[in-house]
């Protein structure tokens, strides 16, 4: 076996290496679509004991890599998983979502904030990565999980999800300097943060920062790239290897823009065309993504097309393959085996139809 073939799959395609095929996982890869889930959570109804409890979460991570052989397997966790280490509490209601209180809303409560420990605010996040290094192997690449700056600010200031954003904005417009002292303080924790998970055994991080894509273009520029670059440089400093994914929903109008932030690839949604996001990030940028999640609820053939479709627009080098959002929840198991059946054997597929 050369050494090639003992680095996972996804890494290699992550670090520019030319493959037959892209490799493919799925972000929310393990959740509520699947039973098996659906039965733990039965079991477990709190979720932030199943993203924080090691062995739980080790299961929820593992369940789809025995289901589909997915070539990366995501930490389960969520974005906000590493507030309290800097101060900020907060709850996940199962029908409401996260839920922050107090919200973050004046300069007294931001200077209160300190820098993060994960050792020993979040242990369990080493052993939840270091068991899946283990479980796995060379069978799939680990990928760490972290919120952006923007979008952990935009949950702690609003106080839980919101649809307008008009808190956070209100305090972008009228008190600028607040919430600038507030990201750069979250920056520097989601950059230690993303170190930590490293160190434990992640091997690519993925970044989401889901609510930056509501910004304008010019805001985005003042209020979430700079802070997706804060981080970014100070993980480059000590982990100068470790291929880093940038996730923004909603991001077609500031593909150019997220192209200086210095992450190794983008995920892409699907309202971009896969083959103008190539053209528009450029050619040293890799690409994720790109299906519409509802493409799972289409016959067979639309996936296999689109999935296709897909492939050859992205190039064979510096693509994964994967969808442009999470797979939703009542998604039918089936359709999500055959996505990975088919990715895995994309090279046949186009070769056949070329």
């Amino acid at each position: 076996m050369t050494e090639s073939t003992q680095i996972p799959y996804l890494l290699r395609a992550a670090r520019g290496e030319k493959l037959d095929r892209p490799p493919v996982w799925m972000m929310r890869q393990a959740g509520r679509y699947m039973k098996a889930y659906r039965d733990l959570r039965e079991q477990y109804p709190s979720f932030r004991e199943r993203s924080e409890k090691t062995e739980i979460a080790v299961e929820i991570s593992l369940q789809p890599f025995r289901a589909f052989q997915p070539d990366g397997v995501i930490l389960f966790s969520d974005i906000l998983t590493p507030l309290p280490g800097i101060g900020i509490n907060f709850d996940i209601i199962e029908s409401k979502g996260p839920i922050i209180d107090p919200p973050i809303r004046s300069l007294e409560q931001v200077e209160k904030l300190h820098p993060i420990e994960p050792e020993e605010s979040l242990p369990f996040i080493r052993e939840i990565l270091q068991t899946l290094r283990k479980e796995v192997g060379n069978q799939a690449a680990v990928l760490g999980f972290v919120g952006a700056p923007w979008t952990l600010a935009a949950y702690a200031i609003e106080g839980k999800s919101s649809k307008d954003y008009a808190i956070i904005k209100k305090m972008a417009f009228s008190e600028p300097a607040i919430l600038h002292k507030f990201l750069e303080k979250v920056a520097d924790a989601i950059a230690v943060y993303v170190r930590y998970q490293i160190d434990s055994g992640a091997q690519v991080i993925q970044m989401f920062d889901s609510w930056a894509g509501q910004l304008s273009p010019q805001d985005y520029e003042v209020f979430a790239l700079p802070y997706q670059k804060r981080v970014i440089d100070q993980v480059k400093q000590t982990h100068p290897d470790t291929p880093l994914i940038l996730y923004i929903s909603g991001s077609s109008g500031l593909l150019e823009r997220i192209a200086k932030t210095g992450f190794d690839f983008v995920s892409v949604d699907w309202m971009v065309d896969m083959a103008d996001a190539r053209q528009r990030l450029g050619q040293n940028i890799g690409v994720q993504g790109n299906l519409d999640p509802c493409i799972l609820f289409g016959s067979k053939e639309m996936i296999r097309a689109r999935i296709l479709d897909t492939i050859k627009k992205a190039g064979n080098q510096g693509h994964i393959l994967n969808l442009g959002h999470g797979v939703l929840q009542n998604t039918p198991e089936e359709n999500v085996a055959y996505f990975f059946e088919t990715a895995k054997q994309a090279d046949q597929l186009l070769s056949v139809h070329a």
